[in-house]
């Protein structure tokens, strides 16, 4: 995420709560299949303002996030489970094979180069780790207009209305294991995916 995506968010932590319950059905879908894993460290890239930090019941976490106001916010609700940090997904600065699981909640649409993040992500997590990627994506349905007549305006909103999975080429690294439609119209997903 560059400086003006960081900075947007900056100026945008004061209206997230309205984001948060707009969200909060397809979070809480996520936060069931976190739970469903064996206890481990866990990496949240982009971890906002952190008002569903208390969902972590069983995971060491560390939270990162490119947005200072978001983190000060996020400090808030945090737990002794959970470490935040001011970081870039796109340049983690952690250990190779250091991670269990990533969790990247509506983080792939609105950062400036998700093959590098997902790159990242490869690199920090261990062998058999899992990434869950909550995310809308652009579907073969009518839901699709709607994302073209938006993506005029996306761009000044930091994000990609106009988004297919399909197009980022790091996924290839990793094995699908799990999809789940969220929301109305398969809009949203939550996809399960797996290190080899």
């Amino acid at each position: 995420m560059n400086d003006k995506t960081a900075a947007f968010y900056n100026s945008l932590s004061f209206v997230y709560p309205i984001i948060d319950v707009i969200l909060k059905p397809q979070k809480r879908q996520l936060f069931n299949e976190v739970d469903n894993v064996r206890e481990g460290v866990l990496l949240e890239i982009g971890v906002g303002n952190g008002s569903h930090l208390s969902q972590y019941r069983k995971h060491n976490v560390i939270g990162i996030d490119t947005s200072e106001a978001m983190l000060n916010i996020a400090r808030k609700n945090r737990t002794p489970n959970i470490e935040l940090i001011e970081m870039s997904g796109e340049a983690l600065l952690f250990d190779d094979q250091f991670f269990d699981y990533v969790v990247l909640s509506h983080v792939i649409a609105v950062v400036g180069n998700a093959e590098q993040l997902l790159k990242e992500v490869h690199r920090v997590l261990k062998s058999q780790g899992q990434i869950f990627i909550l995310n809308h994506f652009t579907p073969d349905n009518w839901l699709r207009h709607i994302d073209h007549s938006f993506e005029w305006i996306a761009k000044s909103l930091h994000f990609k209305s106009v988004f297919h999975i399909q197009d980022i080429q790091a996924l290839k690294q990793f094995t699908l294991r799990k999809e789940v439609s969220v929301g109305m119209a398969q809009y949203f997903k939550l996809l399960i995916y797996e290190k080899q």
